[in-house]
């Protein structure tokens, strides 16, 4: 990205607050005409010295000129106090803005991505949110460096060699001749470091995502005694941030040396020539401390110069991520506008494929109908693509060919955003947000009484443990158990009501005891919808009205237990493996002989 990009970005989140800019930039003026006034006085003040001392006057007339003169600075620092305050507040107030409306844009726009996008490896949530967190920083650090430093430093600059040229054209030139040098070893020092930071960044991303991980996989690492080579991991990259920081630090320093060397030279020749002026009558002895005060005020920001390419380079850098996330128009999900009055949930997938972004080949060629207002099982190994088919009927992936249709209609037509209202989905480990019982399961429809509320715990089986509980439903939902969490989040759904349910191991990982209360709920939420459950529980498969057996992709089987089961094919050896693995034969046993 080039600097004329990044503004144009930039333009429309500054273009809101124009009167901010306007007054910002005002003041800015009126500061930097101030900024010259020390010059011009100590002129005055060392060439009426001058005369004083020549005609020997009193002194009391030196001192009444130093009162006079006293005054005149105390007034002009008053002012240029007032007219600072107010630059550096409105150019702050320009930065909080704009960057909250970054933040909010980010979240506004990601929150429209596609399913895809969040499971890519280039976006996993620490690489995510570094790259969000460094391109807000750094874009709003050089909203406010431009508005508070950059642009009145350039303005004094500006404006103090306007004054020495008017004062000398000589001496003016020689504060010209050293723009262009010191620009060049600016930009030499930029360029120097962009490399530098950029390998940084990555550092960042990969820190950041590592540390995640570590947190969310720390019970396995305690668990095989691995926090040494953990640690190893991570020292690894800090001693590479390290080293980068250090040929950082290095370049810097060096160039910095060589900035200031020319700066020192330009002083002594603006000297000598200034001197040579007052010898030769062409100017008056005052003139040397005014140019050299003048030439401080032309050097001060080219003495900051690699700061600002430090902030426009971090900018660049960071940005290039950043809008790439805000403007990823390719993952916006595809949304339709098609809104019937009433969903049947009559659904029919028509040789449907599918290929997950990183080229997993998950479906192929796949074509069943879903009845409605009945139960249907998919049945398969772990990898069939029964998770994905969900996945597709939700709308959080399109099939790479083929159609599904609800109700006679392609998915696709439908509004999103509708389509998700009228469907639930009970997941293996549903999602518990942080918070109270009570705003947990009002997610299923915000703004519910709690009336309604406590009638979709009580459908969930769930009421009377949460009366238990010292705080009831405002306890905190994160403190429950994974069944009382799975109930939680099955009373949501009560909650939202939807005609069309998807049950993903809505039982896996939870006791028996666990299980059987959840299976109460999961009965009371199938009667009268249309549900497609994805489950090793043979209960569950049992229960169903028609069976999808799946393998490696493709729909191997189709119909009802009675049928499947005696064709002695794929179901059969599913079904018979999940009963071994329960060792029914001894269950039984041990049933009969406790009726004995």
């Amino acid at each position: 990205m080039t600097i004329p990009q990044l503004f144009k970005k930039i333009v429309p989140f500054a273009k809101p607050y124009r009167r901010l800019i306007i007054y910002t930039l005002l003041l800015t003026v009126v500061g930097s005409f101030a900024a010259q006034i020390n010059a011009f006085i100590l002129r005055y003040t060392v060439d009426q010295i001058n005369v004083l001392m020549v005609a020997k006057e009193p002194l009391s007339k030196g001192m009444y000129l130093v009162g006079m003169i006293s005054i005149v600075l105390l007034a002009k620092e008053i002012i240029y106090a007032l007219v600072q305050f107010g630059q550096k507040f409105y150019g702050e107030k320009l930065r909080i803005y704009i960057a909250r409306d970054f933040s909010q844009s980010i979240v506004d726009r990601i929150l429209t991505y596609r399913l895809a996008f969040y499971t890519s490896a280039d976006n996993e949530s620490g690489k995510l949110a570094t790259r969000i967190d460094a391109g807000i920083s750094s874009l709003t650090r050089l909203v406010q460096n431009f508005f508070i430093d950059i642009l009145p430093l350039f303005a004094n600059a500006i404006i103090a060699l306007i004054c020495m040229f008017y004062a000398n054209v000589y001496v003016g030139l020689v504060g010209v001749a050293v723009i262009p040098l010191y620009l060049y070893i600016g930009q030499a020092q930029a360029s120097k470091l962009t490399g530098f930071r950029r390998q940084m960044r990555n550092y960042r991303e990969s820190k950041n995502n590592r540390i995640i991980s570590l947190i969310d996989s720390i019970l396995v690492i305690k668990s095989f005694v691995r926090e040494p080579e953990e640690a190893k991991r991570h020292e690894k990259i800090q001693y590479e941030m390290t080293e980068n920081q250090m040929a950082t630090r290095k370049t810097s320093f060096l160039y910095d040396s060589i900035k200031n060397f020319v700066e020192q030279i330009a002083v002594v020749i603006i000297i000598v020539l200034t001197a040579y002026l007052v010898l030769s009558g062409q100017i008056t002895i005052g003139a040397i401390m005014f140019h050299i005060m003048l030439f401080n005020n032309v050097s001060a920001p080219i003495r900051q110069l690699h700061r600002i390419y430090d902030e426009v380079n971090d900018a660049l850098i960071y940005s290039e991520s950043f809008f790439e996330i805000l403007e990823s128009d390719e993952q916006i999900e595809s949304k339709g506008n098609y809104k019937p009055v009433h969903i049947h949930g009559d659904l029919e997938l028509r040789h449907v494929s599918f290929e997950y972004p990183n080229g997993t080949v998950a479906l192929k060629d796949v074509s069943f109908a879903i009845k409605p207002n009945e139960i249907t099982a998919l049945v398969g190994l772990s990898g069939a693509g029964k998770s994905t088919i969900i996945n597709l009927l939700d709308k959080f992936y399109e099939p790479s060919h083929g159609q599904i249709f609800l109700d006679g209609v392609d998915l696709a037509s439908y509004d999103t955003a509708f389509l998700r209202q009228h469907i639930g989905m009970v997941l293996q480990r549903n999602h518990i947000f942080k918070g109270t019982i009570f705003e947990n399961i009002e997610y299923g429809k915000m703004g519910s009484s709690r009336e309604e509320i406590i009638e979709a715990a009580k459908k969930a089986y769930i009421h009377e443990q949460i009366m238990e509980l010292p705080k009831g439903y405002d306890a905190d939902a994160q403190s429950l158990s994974g069944g009382q969490q799975q109930r939680i989040a099955i009373a949501r759904l009560f909650l939202k009501n939807p005609p069309i349910i998807f049950l993903d191991e809505p039982t896996a990982n939870l006791d028996a005891i666990a299980t059987e209360q959840i299976k109460n709920s999961l009965d009371a939420i199938k009667k009268d919808r249309t549900v497609i459950i994805v489950s090793h529980s043979i209960s569950q498969i049992i229960d169903s009205n028609a069976i999808v057996v799946m393998e490696k992709g493709c729909v191997v089987e189709k119909g009802q237990h009675e049928d499947l089961y005696a064709n002695k094919g794929t179901y059969y050896d599913i079904f018979s493996a999940m009963a071994n693995s329960l060792n029914l034969n001894k269950i039984s046993r041990t049933l009969q002989s406790d009726e004995r």
